[in-house]
């Protein structure tokens, strides 16, 4: 009985514990004040504020384009080596492999922003690229440790897939290339689909990496935005938090609305 008791509070708490900031967040977006602490009535003149920042919107939209730029990069080298891992059986440099594939998910992101910030300058030295560090720095920084996340979810789907479907297709007189394209791949879709959105998300996220390896004029907007909060955080910082925490909601939802729905059509 008192285990019945003492359970919905704890998950009442837990609950308040993870979501009362973020409601508190979203709340003081729409404060008139300056001061993000102190109430001083209801506006939404910070969001146009928001919009009107362009050091914001660049960041925001530099961003966007490093973060899609490494996740679909990530996901065809993951994707690749884990086919590999799984189809190729003992051969010379697996272990390295296997190593360097689940070497960034365990490293620091300290030692792996410095460790590649030191490659990009001997780089330069001797061949001349990147020439500096900016954007493509950072994709390619990005793509290196989003492809272990890849990596790990895609083996898990190919180890599990029925590799009589691909021998049915040889069978039937298709190559390996085409088996791969017309039926591993549409298979394992939702695994790379998964890995893919998770790419996207760290590389979105990441500050640590990115603050390593970039250069003037491509700064990401997790980096604007601490530079922001170490000053203060104002109240269009609100804004734009509102904003990303809007758009992971819906797609949130509609990611359970697909997944109820197909959940419905294979009982039905």
């Amino acid at each position: 009985m008192r285990r019945n008791v003492w359970l919905p509070a704890f998950v009442i708490l837990g609950f308040v514990f993870l979501y009362a900031p973020i409601l508190s967040l979203i709340v003081f977006s729409f404060n008139e004040s300056k001061l993000v602490t102190v109430w001083g009535g209801f506006s939404t003149k910070w969001y146009g504020e928001l919009l009107r920042n362009p050091q914001i919107l660049s960041a925001a939209w530099i961003s966007l384009k490093v973060a899609v730029t490494s996740a679909t990069l990530a996901t065809v080298l993951g994707t690749l080596a884990a086919f590999v891992l799984t189809r190729f059986g003992p051969f010379k440099g697996r272990a390295l492999l296997t190593g360097m594939s689940a070497a960034p998910l365990v490293m620091p992101d300290v030692i792996t922003g410095l460790s590649l910030l030191l490659l990009f300058v001997a780089m330069e030295q001797l061949i001349g690229w990147p020439a500096g560090r900016g954007m493509t720095t950072i994709i390619i920084a990005h793509t290196t440790f989003c492809m272990a996340y890849v990596t790990v979810v895609a083996q898990s789907r190919f180890a599990s897939l029925d590799e009589s479907l691909e021998e049915a297709a040889m069978d039937l007189g298709a190559r390996p290339a085409r088996v791969f394209f017309d039926v591993t791949v549409p298979v394992i879709a939702p695994a790379l689909v998964a890995g893919w959105l998770l790419s996207f998300t760290l590389s979105l996220d990441d500050l640590v990496v990115a603050s390593f390896v970039t250069g003037p004029g491509a700064s990401t907007l997790p980096m604007v935005i601490f530079s922001k909060v170490r000053l203060g955080v104002s109240p269009d910082i609100n804004a734009l938090a509102t904003i990303i925490i809007a758009i992971v909601a819906v797609g949130v939802g509609i990611a359970t609305w697909q997944m109820r729905r197909g959940a419905r059509k294979n009982g039905g």
